[in-house]
């Protein structure tokens, strides 16, 4: 949906889609975890205070800088801090768990926060192979397992069926609404096929983004929890007064970007104005291509980056990720986000 406004110099086109926050609970350099929860509670808090929809963490593990691990509790720590604001995972990376124990953990938080729980679903380990085989104790299934495990976990937060032996209790009868994430087509297809909103991490890999929403889009089939396709999209947001502000920001991004390709994963790192001189052609060319999808600078330029997104895409929402070393700014990002896209 949108409306045209004009001013004395033209015309604008503002698009009223809903906007949400995704935080990984980054842990700085110099700081701590108890910090990096710290920051993302207080997050959350000014996300529901300027409007925003969602508030969702995601599941990252062996990651010094990252705190959202244990995923459950940090939404917990977030959902326990607001009132309104809906709270949930982008996401869960189901190979790690047997979905008993997810069941079991969105039913206990859909009962303590009830009507603001989502459960998003990915099928990527979310760490590397030692982490991923200390998670599961065993590859075996793992990824390949994906759809049938969704199919299980639904079953399992729904209404108990006649002559159902296994219970789940926190979980049966929740209804916790589910979401398919994705980075690529397998993620749109099966989301379409299961009638479940999907939500691509364009933020981070936006190369089959559109490839991905045609696919959805054009197979969906519509189900119990959704009549039409719903697509959720992944985008940076490095807002600032200026636009020299803004790119100096994205630079601590630059950094963790290029350390995780270098297999040299850190804290998140202080910005640094000479950082990206430093890159090799090659790495300043992965970059370039990482970030197509984020809004990088001054208010004008973050308002007109995220309008042409969203015309080129036809997203229903917007995720917003604003990895940021410094959390007053952060806040500021998501401030001055808020009021150029008019939901503040």
């Amino acid at each position: 949906m949108w409306w045209v406004g004009r001013s004395e110099r033209s015309a604008h086109i503002f698009w009223m889609i809903p906007l949400s926050v995704l935080d990984l609970a980054p842990i700085v350099e110099g700081g701590d975890v108890a910090q990096a929860l710290a920051n993302s509670r207080d997050l959350a808090v000014n996300a529901e205070r300027l409007g925003y929809n969602r508030f969702w963490l995601a599941e990252h593990h062996a990651m010094p800088g990252i705190a959202s691990a244990a995923t459950a509790l940090t939404i917990m720590n977030a959902a326990a801090a607001t009132k309104r604001i809906r709270v949930g995972a982008g996401g869960i990376m189901l190979p790690n768990h047997a979905p008993i124990i997810i069941a079991e953990q969105f039913g206990t938080l859909e009962a303590l926060f009830p009507g603001r729980i989502d459960l998003g679903l990915g099928r990527a380990p979310g760490g590397d192979g030692l982490t991923a085989r200390a998670l599961r104790r065993t590859l075996m299934g793992g990824e390949d397992r994906f759809p049938q495990d969704v199919l299980e976990l639904q079953a399992m937060l729904g209404p108990s069926e006649p002559g159902q032996r296994l219970h789940v209790v926190p979980g049966e009868g929740s209804n916790t609404p589910l979401w398919i994430l994705g980075s690529s087509t397998f993620g749109a297809q099966l989301a379409a096929a299961l009638g479940l909103p999907f939500a691509f991490a364009s933020h981070f890999a936006p190369q089959q983004m559109m490839n991905a929403i045609e696919i959805y889009r054009a197979t969906f089939r519509p189900s119990e929890q959704l009549q039409k396709p719903y697509v959720m999209l992944g985008f940076n947001i490095f807002a600032a007064p200026t636009d020299e502000e803004g790119r100096y920001l994205a630079t601590s991004l630059m950094q963790a970007f290029a350390s995780l390709r270098r297999g040299e994963p850190k804290r998140l790192q202080a910005p640094n104005a000479d950082f990206e001189a430093s890159l090799s052609d090659m790495e300043r060319a992965q970059l370039e291509q990482v970030l197509q999808c984020s809004a990088i600078g001054s208010p004008d330029t973050v308002k007109r980056s995220v309008d042409t997104f969203i015309a080129r895409t036809g997203a229903d929402e917007l995720i917003l990720a604003s990895h940021i070393f410094d959390h007053a700014a952060r806040v500021r990002a998501y401030e001055i986000t808020a009021q150029v896209c008019g939901i503040a």
